[in-house]
């Protein structure tokens, strides 16, 4: 280059504002859907209706007259229907204390009795937090009894209901009990084994709790739902409880139902 030339400056170039042209785009769409769907609704509106499809229904799954009274079906008798059975008193429901045994010291009364909730979530680990829950989770009522045996072995019967329209109800209820049984800390420490008749209660055996100047503790419990009903039972001694007695137990609750 010259040392005569001159250098012309060269112009900052113009930034685009941003989303202008986007907006443009948009605004011509908008016009162009909304125009297309006018002429489309016009042309519409002149075409002559269209008949609709009969309806293939050959007859109604149901009478049109009432059945005369002879024909018809008898209603479902109170031991067939177990709705009928469980609106009653929930303590008679329960199964029967064992010949010889004798109550508890904590349920010593015969037949069975109410619980109220703050009584019933006393023996959880997290107290409050299942009151919170069973209260919001529409809980009708719960029902227990117990007997004890021999020198120190106690059973503990407890029927925990629900209102039939509930979201979770004793489905949910069973379901936050199993989930932590396997675990060692809280629960069992096994997956326990399944008990017949049922879709998924099953029964457990913990290990026995060993503690330096105390008799030996052992301890079974199993879970089970019918309907509305989730059954808890616990069995407790100093010495071993077998799989056949808890088994027998949830089995002749479950019979009751």
């Amino acid at each position: 280059m010259e040392p005569n030339d001159t250098v012309s400056p060269v112009p900052p170039v113009r930034k685009r504002p941003r989303g202008r042209t986007a907006l443009i785009i948009a605004a011509a769409a908008l016009l162009g859907i909304s125009g297309g769907a006018a002429v489309g609704y016009g042309i519409q509106a002149q075409r002559p209706p269209t008949p609709l499809p009969v309806l293939a229904q050959p007859g109604l799954g149901y009478p049109a007259k009432p059945l005369p009274a002879d024909k018809a079906p008898a209603p479902l008798p109170a031991s067939a229907d177990r709705q009928v059975r469980t609106d009653g008193d929930l303590r008679k429901l329960l199964v029967e204390r064992p010949k010889g045994a004798k109550g508890s010291s904590s349920y010593p009364r015969k037949g069975g009795e109410w619980l109220p909730l703050p009584d019933y979530v006393r023996d959880f680990k997290h107290e409050r937090d299942m009151f919170l829950s069973l209260a919001g989770n529409d809980l009708r009522r719960v029902a227990v009894t117990g007997w004890a045996q021999g020198t120190h072995r106690e059973s503990v019967v407890t029927l925990v209901q629900f209102r039939s329209n509930a979201v979770m109800g004793a489905a949910g209820h069973f379901g936050g009990q199993l989930s932590y049984m396997p675990e060692a800390a809280e629960g069992a420490g096994n997956a326990g084994d399944p008990l017949e008749g049922t879709g998924s209660g099953r029964y457990f055996l913990y290990a026995v709790d060993r503690e330096p100047g105390y008799l030996p503790f052992y301890r079974a419990r199993a879970l089970a739902v019918r309907g509305d009903i989730m059954i808890d039972i616990d069995i407790i001694d100093t010495k071993p409880v077998s799989k056949k007695d808890i088994r027998s137990l949830a089995e002749r609750q479950l019979e009751r139902l």
